[in-house]
């Protein structure tokens, strides 16, 4: 078969061996990570794990890509038999305040509080403390403006939460949203931290 890439000693194809590396791993991986521990160039592995992808999309379980990270995951839209599967008692939603904060972390990233705080009109800090409890945003840095705010951008288990493979996958915004949130955007740049 074309795409079984046999290693050196011939015994399993690389595609294989990464595929197992990729089932162990409790966290995401990255390209390098794989690369190091095969042996093997990583453009050859973003090949492999393109093909892996690929052959994962009609399947039970999907290959995630979150920035540089890669991860084995079930797919989405079997979560309700994994969950009756596993027992697991109905997930716990996000309140409506939760919500709006992730939609604007997720469209905005890397955003300060004090940004999110302007755009929903209230103070964010215990919403925000969820989100991180829940591991769907981190902190990503702190920002170059006066007291230097940390910046929140989504994790990977934001994209799994969702159903997402990737970012890119969000649905697009409204065109007088986004000339909305571009005007917001410009104010909050010019507006002086906490």
């Amino acid at each position: 078969m074309a795409s079984e890439e046999l290693d050196p000693s011939g015994d399993m194809s690389l595609e294989t061996r990464i595929e197992a590396l990729l089932f162990v791993s409790s966290a995401p991986v990255t390209v390098g990570q794989l690369s190091t521990t095969l042996e093997i160039p990583s453009r050859r592995v973003y090949k492999i794990l393109e093909r892996l992808r690929k052959s994962l999309q009609n399947r039970g379980i999907r290959l995630q890509k979150y920035g540089s990270e890669y991860q084995l995951t079930t797919a989405p839209e079997l979560a309700n038999d994994v969950e009756r599967f596993l027992t697991l008692e109905e997930t716990s939603s996000l309140s409506r305040a939760a919500l709006e904060a992730l939609a604007i972390i997720a469209y905005q990233q890397p955003v300060t509080r004090p940004q999110i705080d302007s755009i929903r009109g209230v103070n964010s800090d215990s919403v925000l403390r969820t989100l991180l409890r829940f591991g769907l945003i981190e902190e990503t840095g702190r920002s170059a403006s006066p007291g230097r705010p940390i910046l929140y951008g989504t994790t990977s288990q934001f994209l799994q939460y969702f159903g997402l493979v990737a970012l890119e996958e969000l649905p697009p915004l409204d065109p007088d949203q986004i000339s909305d949130l571009s005007e917001t955007q410009e104010q909050l740049t010019n507006m002086p931290s906490e």
